[in-house]
């Protein structure tokens, strides 16, 4: 298997059509058809299937593109990177992040990158995900940090690591000196929540379901400062990462059967050519994020022993 059949895949994949994949790749029809055969017969399994005049993806290769963009992207930028090292960049990029990403990673990327290309404006906003996708969907952003949306076609989602949420309480809330608790224990208990236009809502709300219980929603707040200032003063709780607690006056318990887990990614606009910059940056986070997840891991395994 070469790097050529995993770009031709990826054009027929996004093409649909053998004439524009060809095209796009800049190969006869028959040459793609024949490399698009080899690798399937690499793989051992069908990748296209045709109907009537149509060309639709199988579901193994629907499973099969997202790890093929992935590893094909980590090339080309390492590429780039190899080629750029002694160039000095310079213009603008803009970042779109949610509250908790912005609190505990972005900062400590902005330094590295800034360290390094200081002639570089780096500007961040903290958003939501919704506003976050409209951003990038309109241009007034180049690169996202946020959970996974649905409605995303016109955007590439690429997975960083999974997060556990956690259940945030006051220090005289029943629950602060518990070493877990069960979801199923939430029903009929006082939360504020994030309304349910958030993904991170539904998913709670499907947890909630799996797990029987139906909590007293008697808030929703749009930002996490505020819940965990509520919470603070008041035997309400809330659940949120386990990245957002900053403060001795809340404590956070583990939550169980199930533990509410979602992804945060970096988000791109998938018809837009990504600018060197936003590359970089791109790179800086998924380094940063990689050192604080080992680190996280040490300190479980830590703890176990």
């Amino acid at each position: 298997m070469e790097l050529r059949h995993l770009r031709y895949f990826v054009a027929l994949a996004e093409q649909l059509s053998f004439t524009n994949a060809a095209e796009k790749v800049h190969v006869t029809q028959s040459t793609l058809s024949h490399q698009i055969k080899q690798l399937e017969d690499e793989l051992g399994c069908r990748l296209f299937d045709r109907v009537g005049k149509r060309i639709v993806m199988t579901d193994t290769g629907e499973a099969f593109l997202e790890r093929v963009q992935n590893a094909l992207r980590e090339v080309d930028e390492g590429v780039w990177t190899i080629r750029k090292t002694t160039d000095v960049l310079s213009g603008e990029v803009r970042i779109g992040a949610t509250h908790t990403f912005n609190q505990r990673i972005i900062p400590r990327c902005m330094s590295l990158f800034l360290e390094k290309h200081p002639s570089v404006k780096v500007t961040v906003s903290e958003l939501s995900g919704d506003d976050i996708g409209k951003g990038l969907q309109s241009g007034e952003l180049d690169l996202g940090v946020a959970y996974r949306q649905e409605n995303m076609e016109s955007l590439r989602f690429e997975p960083l690591y999974n997060e556990e949420m956690v259940l945030a309480v006051g220090e005289s809330h029943p629950f602060a000196r518990r070493r877990f608790v069960r979801m199923v224990e939430l029903h009929m208990q006082k939360v504020v929540l994030l309304p349910k236009a958030f993904s991170t809502r539904a998913m709670l709300d499907e947890c909630f379901r799996v797990a029987n219980a139906e909590p007293i929603v008697v808030a929703e707040m749009n930002s996490i400062a505020p819940m965990v200032e509520l919470v603070s003063s008041t035997p309400v709780a809330a659940i949120v990462s386990e990245h957002a607690i900053r403060r001795e006056d809340v404590r956070i318990v583990p939550l169980e059967s199930p533990t509410p887990v979602r992804t945060p990614g970096l988000l791109w606009k998938r018809d837009k050519q990504r600018s060197p910059i936003a590359t970089h940056f791109a790179a800086i986070i998924r380094s940063v994020t990689d050192e604080a997840n080992v680190r996280k891991v040490s300190r479980r395994t830590a703890k176990v022993r």
